[in-house]
């Protein structure tokens, strides 16, 4: 793998931007997004399932990239656009039924396997949702980045307008949240419909561990 030349330039302005002590004029003038991109594509190379492509921005990702290389935020109508496109992408699923097998989400919440070189054409990934969640009172093992998820069903119901919201949420974070760091799991075909599925129950079913902390995952 090459050493990108944008590399340590990258660097210095993420940190020099979080102490501010340079302006969203200077950052854009130092860093060419498309550029930065194309080179950090030119680093690597194809290996197993892990092709190049991951390196194609969606329209929608590149604008949140240069938001975030240059520290200006979107505008209102730039966030709407994301949301709604997000929106308007969300499959939902065949047989109008939304909540499988919660003992079967939990185990794609705990699963961080696939997508990657190693992994067999076809193998079948995990959804890893405790590196970012809490999820469940017996599990102590998990990640801050988003927020705790826990009694998620208990707090909010199961009623038409939840489960709408959180099947959009699964499918494509960008649905609500432009920009969102959670990964769009149904758009980009990272778990499956009964995957999406279990992993809804888990987090609606009241008999889950989720929502009753009696019950051990």
């Amino acid at each position: 793998m090459k050493i990108s030349k944008f590399a340590p330039c990258a660097a210095l302005i993420f940190l020099a931007a979080a102490s501010g002590a340079v302006s969203a004029a200077e950052q854009a003038a130092a860093v060419d997004h498309k550029a930065l991109v194309e080179e950090l594509k030119a680093s690597f190379s194809e290996r197993g399932t892990a092709k190049l492509d991951r390196f194609d921005q969606s329209p929608m990702q590149a604008a949140c990239s240069q938001a975030g290389l240059t520290g200006k935020p979107l505008s209102k109508a730039e966030t709407a656009a994301i949301t709604k496109a997000a929106l308007a992408s969300v499959k939902l699923p065949a047989d109008g039924q939304y909540l499988g097998n919660w003992k079967a989400g939990e185990k794609v919440a705990q699963s961080g396997k696939g997508m990657q070189y190693t992994d067999k054409p076809g193998s079948v990934s995990g959804g890893n949702c405790y590196a970012c969640h809490q999820m469940t009172k017996a599990e102590i093992s998990y990640g801050n980045i988003g927020p705790s998820l826990l009694h998620y069903g208990a707090q909010r119901g199961n009623g038409k307008e939840v489960i709408a919201y959180t099947w959009n949420k699964i499918y494509d974070s960008h649905a609500s949240s432009a920009c969102s760091v959670m990964p769009r799991f149904g758009a980009a075909g990272i778990l499956t419909e009964t995957q999406l599925k279990d992993v809804m129950a888990l987090l609606l079913d009241p008999k889950s561990p989720v929502n009753d902390d009696s019950v051990k995952p």
